[in-house]
């Protein structure tokens, strides 16, 4: 382990309530951009597991310079219910870059996470993050996710609002009233891996409660429900379809995209699962993200656990 910290280099602080906007803070030095002001704060406070604030922040005289943390859920092993938690945000400040601090702050949530009595970590890196936790941190990658990309042919003034900030209102009205038709009654889809027999993050009632700080939405299309989020593309988190139906809702749905500017609609499926099937028999598909796992405890096999873009933190 670096010496960083230990040494007195850096002081480490759990993260907690009072301490959120510095994640804010770092934030804005990594990316050079404003998160919402409550944003991490929704993030991470995962009550309904039992389990909250699961991560630590570096500082360097009283200035955030370095964050990782996880996000508790549950994983749906047939019947059991496994306390997990997927691997979220890694951030250092620029000039405290290859000090190590990325590997210290983990390997100590990882203690915390089996202090909390969680068993698995799994996660979605990007390719800079994936040889750290393959190499340095003992991460096993199953796989690989497929990303369909479907071209709607519309055009696109969905960025209009984020170049001209006046205009941010009026498209927010727009898409509002599109979108009133679509709203579905229920606040929730299941889980569609579960369905084909694999094991996957339950989404239960206070698992969507949870979620709703990112802003996604459940709508029906014919007979079709879809989880979905919007922003330059639009993602599709989930789909409850039968196969007779998807190509009318396909239909349907590039409709609504072009309505609202939007050219690109998204979807992550990993391979087996029948979405992935449905979706490759129609659109080709490009790698996406990397699937990795950790177990902290117990003999948990990974292998039939599988995922969608609704499980991935960003969604």
């Amino acid at each position: 382990m670096n010496s960083n910290i230990s040494s007195g280099l850096y002081t480490v602080k759990r993260l907690n309530a009072g301490n959120l906007t510095d994640v804010g803070r770092l934030y804005n030095a990594v990316y050079d951009k404003q998160a919402d002001p409550d944003f991490f704060a929704k993030k991470y406070d995962t009550a309904f597991t039992g389990a909250e604030y699961t991560g630590f922040i570096a500082y360097s005289d009283q200035l955030p310079i370095a964050f990782y943390a996880v996000i508790p859920c549950f994983i749906k092993c047939g019947n059991k219910l496994i306390l997990s938690a997927q691997s979220a945000d890694t951030m250092t400040h620029p000039d405290h870059r290859n000090n190590g601090l990325f590997v210290e702050l983990a390997l100590t949530t990882f203690q915390l996470c089996r202090d909390l009595n969680i068993q698995l970590l799994f996660g979605f890196p990007n390719q800079n993050s994936l040889p750290g936790f393959v190499n340095k941190l003992g991460w096993r990658v199953t796989g690989i996710m497929d990303c369909f990309i479907i071209h709607t042919g519309g055009l696109s003034f969905k960025r209009i609002p984020d170049k001209f900030p006046g205009f941010k209102n009026l498209y927010s009205s727009y898409q509002n009233r599109i979108l009133k038709k679509y709203l579905a009654k229920e606040s929730r889809i299941d889980n569609s891996v579960f369905k084909d027999g694999f094991d996957c993050v339950d989404r239960d009632e206070l698992y969507f409660k949870y979620k709703s700080y990112n802003d996604a939405k459940v709508i029906k299309i014919g007979a079709s429900t879809l989880w979905v989020k919007f922003s330059s593309i639009l993602l599709i988190g989930d789909v409850s379809v039968q196969p007779d139906d998807f190509d009318d809702m396909i239909y349907e749905l590039k409709k609504l995209a072009g309505k609202l500017g939007i050219k690109q609609i998204h979807f992550h499926a990993c391979p087996g699962t029948t979405l992935h099937s449905l979706f490759a028999m129609r659109f080709n598909s490009i790698p996406s993200f990397p699937v990795m796992f950790k177990v902290l405890s117990g003999n948990l096999q990974t292998d039939n656990i599988k995922f969608t873009s609704a499980d991935i933190d960003t969604f």
